[in-house]
């Protein structure tokens, strides 16, 4: 747990960035509590899986990968982005086969295709392993449709994996010229480092959005995933911009939460994982535990801007 005076530190800092934040016109509507089911599984709607830290080996790691290929027998995904920490092993070609490959190998033999963030204990050049889609790219993006006829009347939903382990000038760049051509009607971004947290790297989450909200809240990016801590959290809206940290897929921090302002639900009593759900202008959420609970969901009704 943070010791008081490392919390007031986390607040003041996050006062002095919110201080600094550009105003956004458009905020989304979050439901949660809602009685129908999480996920309503609609024709033609995009469905995905976030797993952050899961590169651990252990037996809760490999009951949380079992728990969800059992949840895809419902929710019949076709992607999951990994947050980060994918392979806590040397980065050696034999160290993902204890760590990912038999796990999520019921997933993988169903053609379901994984595309990784890079995490602060991912070694070696793990942009160059093919099941995690990277292409040989620390950073990227990538786009799905959504509709019955995705080409046609479907919408756009365009994924940008960052890399905040080496955000240097270069990624920085990038990203700024990606998010601003792009025309997709979903901007999500992934990563391993959380802008936003309450648990213990809450501190240097508030520095880092000294570097990195402005740019999200300028070019209307509507999701934010992250992983590094051990738990789950949905925040607030920021600016109009929707946070999570996901990164209890390979173990979890008990008892690591603090009740900070920005925090709308946290969870950190198991590991746990995401599905996700767009359809239209909605994107629903349902964060489940190693044991099928549902820990949090509801749904993200977005709001842009007319200009």
């Amino acid at each position: 747990m943070l010791r008081p005076c490392v919390l007031l530190l986390c607040l003041l800092a996050a006062a002095v960035v919110s201080a600094c934040e550009p105003p956004r016109s458009t905020a989304p509507e979050v439901v949660v509590g809602r009685d129908e089911p999480p996920l309503p599984l609609q024709p033609g709607s995009l469905k995905f899986a976030v797993i952050g830290d899961s590169g651990r080996w252990s037996t809760e790691q490999r009951q949380t990968a079992a728990q969800l290929a059992a949840q895809r027998e419902r929710f019949p995904f076709g992607l999951v982005l990994m947050l980060g920490d994918n392979n806590y092993g040397d980065g050696s070609s034999e160290s993902y086969k204890p760590r990912f490959e038999e796990p999520f190998r019921p997933l993988i033999d169903a053609g379901v295709r994984f595309y990784a963030a890079l995490g602060n204990h991912d070694a070696g050049a793990q942009w160059n392993y093919p099941l995690f889609n990277m292409n040989g790219h620390r950073y990227y993006t990538f786009e799905r449709n959504t509709g019955v006829l995705p080409r046609v009347i479907g919408d756009h939903v365009r994924f940008f994996a960052v890399d905040t382990v080496n955000l240097d000038a270069e990624q920085m760049v990038w990203l700024d010229r990606q998010l601003s051509t792009s025309q997709a009607d979903w901007k999500i971004v992934y990563q391993h480092h959380p802008l936003y947290s309450s648990g213990r790297y809450a501190f240097s989450s508030a520095l880092l959005r000294r570097t990195l909200e402005q740019i999200l809240i300028e070019h209307e990016v509507d999701v934010v995933f992250a992983g590094h801590e051990h738990v789950y959290e949905r925040m607030a809206p920021q600016s109009g911009v929707m946070y999570f940290v996901s990164g209890a897929s390979g173990s979890v921090r008990t008892g690591d939460l603090q009740a900070l302002p920005f925090q709308a639900k946290g969870y950190d009593r198991d590991l746990s994982f995401m599905l996700v759900e767009i359809a239209g202008d909605t994107m629903y959420f349902q964060a489940i535990n190693r044991i099928g609970e549902t820990v949090d969901h509801g749904k993200i009704i977005r709001r842009k801007s007319s200009s």
